[in-house]
């Protein structure tokens, strides 16, 4: 319990100083949005009346103040003569829009959630099943082989990677169709069809990066005293795998891995963007293209949310895995 304290107490005061400087670097270098919101016909009343309406006329840490109690407590919005009630948490409005950005986050997150799941599935299952095999192998072809797929897997960008798919498996081939949101729900096996080839270019870069990692690792924890022990002692090939070499070896994978499948939740900008798919990532590339600051401001908050939870999820997890740290937590 103090472990899970110390740690949740520690996420707060990230999160909070997250907040902060994400919160000034939008303040002090972003440029007015009110001309822009206005367009070209506008009058200097008119701009001054946005302002207000978005609260930019008052100082730093007024607009700071009134931002962090929306996420507490919700706010209201001035949008014309009409009054918008943003429930808590509020992310902000987006006057681009004319929608709360929390409304907009949600109806979308679905897709990115299907998209970075599927894909870190992928990449786990594949990145330690070849890592493996390559440990087991090493120096022989399997091995040289692995190794070669790794290199040209991380070499290839992933919007080289999804055109390719599209035209070969899509346009040439029509195995599969144009890939858009399918609910589960719906229809699984059109679900499964149209989020293979997303699924399919995200992972393949990061499953090159768990193939070496895996297999570096269990290389090195192989040669440590206790597993020459346990070999000494007679135990079976498979439990000594099993149990004293796989085990330590997964330790530096969990981190990685909650650090990768919590970035990828706040949107996968590129694969959403060529594959047309209309998640966080999608609406990321977006906005910053139309220059709608609330919503960058709260994806990058999301962002660093999930990222925070996931390196608490990990520290839980090490815990679980290797005693030690909880020993140190308490020493």
């Amino acid at each position: 319990m103090r472990f899970l304290l110390s740690r949740t107490a520690g996420m707060v005061v990230v999160l909070f100083l997250v907040t902060l400087f994400t919160f000034a670097i939008f303040f002090l270098f972003s440029g007015d949005p009110a001309p822009q919101i206005c367009g070209q016909n506008c009058t200097p009343e008119r701009i001054d009346q946005i302002r207000a309406n978005l609260g930019v006329d008052q100082p730093f840490w007024v607009q700071f103040w009134g931002y962090l109690g929306g996420l507490f407590a919700g706010r209201s919005y001035t949008m014309g003569g009409d009054v918008v009630e943003c429930a808590a948490p509020c992310l902000g409005y987006s006057f681009q829009t004319s929608q709360v950005v929390g409304d907009m986050i949600m109806q979308r997150l679905p897709i990115s959630a299907t998209i970075a799941i599927g894909a870190a599935v992928f990449w786990l299952l594949g990145g330690l099943a070849s890592g493996l095999l390559s440990a087991v192998n090493e120096g022989k072809f399997l091995d040289r082989f692995f190794a070669g797929l790794t290199l040209s897997s991380m070499a290839i960008p992933n919007y080289v990677l999804a055109l390719a798919l599209q035209f070969l498996l899509v346009v040439t081939l029509g195995w599969l169709p144009f890939p858009q949101a399918v609910a589960f729900g719906d229809d699984p096996t059109q679900w499964f069809l149209n989020f293979i080839m997303p699924w399919v270019v995200l992972s393949i870069s990061f499953a090159a990066v768990y193939t070496r990692l895996t297999r570096a690792n269990v290389i090195d924890t192989l040669q440590e005293n206790f597993v020459r022990t346990a070999r000494a002692k007679g135990l079976r090939p498979s439990l000594v795998w099993r149990r004293h070499a796989l085990r330590p070896a997964l330790t530096p994978i969990v981190t990685i891995f909650g650090m990768d499948i919590a970035g990828l939740l706040g949107g996968a900008v590129i694969t959403e963007t060529v594959f047309g798919m209309n998640g966080v990532g999608k609406l990321t590339a977006d906005s910053i293209t139309t220059n709608d600051q609330p919503v960058i401001m709260a994806v990058t908050l999301l962002s660093a949310f999930f990222v925070i939870v996931g390196n608490m999820v990990v520290d839980l997890l090490y815990s679980a895995i290797d005693p030690r740290v909880r020993t140190g937590a308490r020493a």
